[in-house]
């Protein structure tokens, strides 16, 4: 190749590099944008890796309802470990398997997933308080042989990327159908057939003034 082509062929690639450069930074630093996550909380204790910790909350801010921890731990010792408890700030959170009930086990060289569709779940049945997306809460997670292990998560609501992650589901609109049906038909139909002929004229009545009146044409 020439000298004349190879410097064509060098600029070219720069300014095809550079036109790449500006086209990501027009795409700007937001997160959700540029498919990037937030960064999550991660700790390594004994040979546990505790990973992705996050609190996830309802999808709108002034909702009220469950929040939800999600995390990953992976266990590179050679026995299994329990994930006893799980604490967002003075809240304990409800710890339930995947299926059925009992313990959440880390077998030894596996890990446990906590979020998400058909994993176990840490819910926090009344939330986290006053807290938004962008809020930091304390996570403590207390394990059988490697203790405890205390975290800063960053609060998420459950859209986007996290919308599978979230709580199960928000509490039911108040009062919407609880008293529509009470007392609809009561009193509608109180006067049943069964009563209609109590009152009736018996023949007894009209007997004796017939008599009466034949008596009378006597005279």
């Amino acid at each position: 190749m020439s000298r004349s082509l190879r410097r064509g062929a060098i600029a070219a690639t720069a300014l095809v590099i550079s036109i790449a450069s500006l086209t990501a930074c027009g795409a700007g630093n937001d997160a959700q944008t540029l498919g990037i996550k937030p960064d999550t909380a991660g700790a390594t204790v004994g040979k546990l890796k505790v990973q992705n910790t996050l609190v996830i909350t309802q999808p709108k801010a002034d909702a009220e309802g469950p929040a939800v921890v999600s995390v990953t731990v992976f266990n590179d010792g050679p026995k299994a470990e329990t994930l006893e408890s799980v604490k967002v700030g003075s809240v304990q959170a409800e710890l339930k398997p995947s299926k059925g009930s009992g313990p959440l086990t880390i077998p030894a060289g596996a890990s446990l997933v906590l979020g998400g569709p058909g994993n176990a779940t840490a819910e926090l049945p009344d939330g986290v308080g006053e807290t938004k997306g962008g809020d930091v809460q304390e996570v403590v997670l207390q394990f059988s042989e490697s203790g405890e292990v205390k975290l800063k998560a960053i609060v998420v609501p459950a859209t986007s990327y996290y919308a599978g992650f979230g709580p199960s589901g928000a509490p039911a609109p108040s009062g919407s159908p609880s008293g529509s049906p009470s007392g609809s038909p009561s009193g509608a139909a109180s006067v049943s057939p069964s009563a209609t002929p109590t009152g009736n004229v018996t023949p007894s009545a009209p007997a004796a003034g017939a008599s009466h009146a034949a008596g009378g044409d006597g005279h």
